[in-house]
This record gives C-alpha cells, sequence and structure tokens, in this order.
C-alpha cells in the first residue's frame, strides 16, 4: 500500500491560491480574495466562484471601491483566469477559463463585496441549442467536428465506434457532446487549455493515497446493491445487414481501479441474477450494440461503492485521479475513481477539498 505524499516541500504548507487575470497576477486582487470556490465533474465544465473586500485605500485618502473603476478593472466580464493552488513554491493549476459574471454584494453596515464568476472553455459549448443532423462516421470524428465549429483545440483518443447519422435535437453542444461520449463509456473534460476527450478506461490524471486522521479528514462510504444488475442486455435490428442484433455485456465492460468482490457478485449472492435491458437505446450493428451494453454495466459497476471525502486541500484531487484511501477498515479501503471534486479557500478555514469517487469493488 503506498503512502501520502507530503504536500509541501517546506516546513509549513501554506496553500493560498494564486490568480492570474488576464495575464497578470494583481497585488490587490491577492489581497483582498475571501473565499475561493472551484468545482470539477466528470461531465465536463467546470465553475469558479470567488469572493472579495470591494474596499481599498485609494490614493491615501481613505477607502473607495476597489474594483468599480478604469483604473483597475481586471475583474470585469470577459477577462481570462488562471488560478493554482497548494504549495506556494510549486502551485498547481485547477483552473482556466473567463470570467462570465460579477456580482455587488452590500448587507448592512458590512463591507461591499464582490463575487466574481467563471466556467472553462466547454462555456461556449453550452450557449445556444441546435436542431441539426450529423452525418455517420466515428465518435470520435463527430466530437472534433463539433470541437472544430466551437473554436476548441481537441485532444480525442480512442471512441473510434462507428456510427450512423446522428440527430442533435434542441440540444446545446455541450448536452450533445455529452451525450456521445457518455453513450460509449467516454469522457471530457478541459484540461489547460485543451478539450480531452478519451474512454473512461484510459484517464488516470493523478494517482495518490489519503490517509484517515491525517491528509483525510473525514469519509462517507457506501456500498449498495439498489442499482446493481448482473448483465446488461439489447436487441434490435441492423437494417444494413437485414439481420437481428443481440448483445450482452462482458468482459470489454471497464469496472475502473480497485479489487475484491463487484456487486454483481453480490446481487447474484443475496437476491440472484438480475439482468437491465436497453430498451431506450438504438444502435446501427452489432459493434455499436456491444459496445453501449458494456457502457450501461460498467456505469452501474462502479457506482457500487460511493464515497464523499473532505481532505486537507490538495490540488492532485481531480476527476480521473485514482485516489486510494486508507484507514477505513478492510472493505472499505481501497482505489477510487474520482468523478466530482470542490476545491474551497477561505481566510479563515483555508484550503480544503471536497471529493466524490466511485469503486466497483468491496475489499474484504
Amino acid at each position: 500500500m503506498t503512502e501520502e505524499a507530503v504536500l509541501s516541500t517546506g516546513p509549513i504548507y501554506t496553500p493560498r491560491p494564486v490568480l492570474e487575470v488576464d495575464g497578470q497576477t494583481d497585488d490587490m486582487i491577492q489581497t483582498l480574495l475571501l473565499s475561493m470556490d472551484i468545482t470539477e465533474s466528470d461531465h465536463g465544465l467546470s465553475a469558479v466562484e470567488l469572493k472579495f473586500n470591494n474596499t481599498a485605500t485609494v490614493n491615501s485618502q481613505g477607502n473607495d471601491y476597489a474594483f468599480e473603476y478604469s483604473d483597475n478593472d481586471l475583474l470585469s466580464l470577459g477577462k481570462s483566469m488562471i488560478i493554482r493552488a497548494g504549495d506556494q513554491n510549486d502551485p498547481q493549476e485547477l483552473f482556466r477559463g473567463v470570467i462570465s459574471g460579477i456580482e455587488m454584494l452590500v448587507h448592512g453596515g458590512q463591507q461591499p463585496r464582490l463575487i466574481v464568476l467563471a466556467e472553462d472553455a466547454l462555456q461556449r459549448a453550452r450557449l445556444a441549442r441546435r436542431t441539426r443532423l450529423h452525418p455517420a462516421g466515428t465518435v470520435s470524428s463527430i466530437v472534433r467536428s463539433v470541437a472544430a465549429e466551437l473554436g476548441l483545440n481537441a485532444s480525442v483518443t480512442g471512441l473510434d465506434q462507428n456510427v450512423d447519422d446522428q440527430m442533435q435535437l434542441n440540444q446545446s453542444d455541450l448536452a450533445f457532446l455529452r451525450y456521445m461520449v457518455k453513450r460509449f463509456d467516454g469522457e471530457l473534460q478541459i484540461v489547460g487549455d485543451q478539450l480531452q476527450v478519451c474512454p473512461r478506461a484510459d484517464i488516470r490524471r493523478n494517482e495518490i493515497t489519503l490517509e484517515l486522521g491525517s491528509q483525510l479528514l473525514s469519509i462517507r462510504a457506501l456500498a449498495d446493491l439498489s442499482h446493481q444488475v448482473s448483465r446488461v442486455t439489447y436487441a434490435g435490428w441492423d437494417v444494413a445487414a437485414g439481420t437481428e442484433v443481440e448483445s450482452e455485456s462482458n468482459a470489454g465492460a471497464d469496472l475502473g481501479p480497485g479489487r475484491g468482490r463487484t456487486g454483481a457478485c453480490f446481487i447474484e449472492n443475496v437476491f440472484g441474477e438480475r439482468s437491465e435491458h436497453l430498451s431506450h437505446a438504438g444502435a446501427e450493428n452489432q459493434a455499436e450494440s456491444q459496445a453501449l451494453v458494456n457502457a450501461a454495466y460498467s456505469e452501474r459497476a462502479r457506482k457500487f461503492v460511493c464515497a464523499e471525502g473532505l481532505s486537507v486541500g490538495n490540488p492532485n484531487i481531480r476527476v480521473g485521479t485514482h485516489v486510494t484511501l486508507t484507514g477505513l477498515g478492510p472493505r472499505f479501503n481501497n482505489t477510487y475513481y474520482v468523478t466530482k471534486t470542490h476545491h474551497s479557500f477561505d481566510t479563515s478555514r483555508g484550503y480544503l477539498t471536497r471529493f466524490q469517487a466511485e469503486c466497483a469493488y468491496l475489499g474484504g
């Protein structure tokens, strides 16, 4: 079992976030930052909320608004933003995007606050709904085509399944991309300035260990059989070949990291075999139907054990990280795949990381 990695190369871990706005690191922005919240999920599109004191001494003449005048307009709509956190000697990038909202908050006799909202580059994919037909091709070629229209620098690996014409029916480009990628057990995420799309099995963003009572501050882990199945099936018709199509999930399903007994093993022992039939999906041929049932089975199986944890702030906990949790006993000690993160900072509690993770196995 690997051990926790140290979070700082120095004697004290001082992880105050570093904000770069429009290519600049501004002292007043750093000083007046009160709190930071960054959320990231396996569906893509990360979001940020920053809260600032909106008063400062102006020209040595007393307090005035800090960010409301043209001589300091960095915190304005449309400005680019990069946020780094972690060890002050080597902060890691947590977010890169554009300011999309600003809010003034004044309450009673308190100091005015400025709230800044930002989203990553996938924001442009959710701004308009479209109805259009995408021509037949591979999943990856359709994803690349949509990304190119959005001006996104896309890196697409795998997802080479052939599909027929795909209808985007009153969906945003983001909703359509999520649908196409998830259908074949893939994920999409903005990493730096690049849209990365690949099969879930190929993602291992970081590998870390968290120990309860040390960097892992609290944990809630649930092993739940309510949505587990023994297999997933599909039946349909291959129009081009004029033949029936029947598929059942097999060893091609990706269960992710971890070890122990799967939910399918427990369900068969406790309740007997349980099958899920894909009645809402359509497949062009045998190969596509096999990919669909494997993806559907994988999604269920990986959610057998779900964990929600709170740790000391750690920028290496990202969606796609394989996190080994220890100190939980033999059943729940395991390696989990992180599916959602919330990196937060404020002046009273410091830097904390909340995360959700899943594992297809129960140990012990």
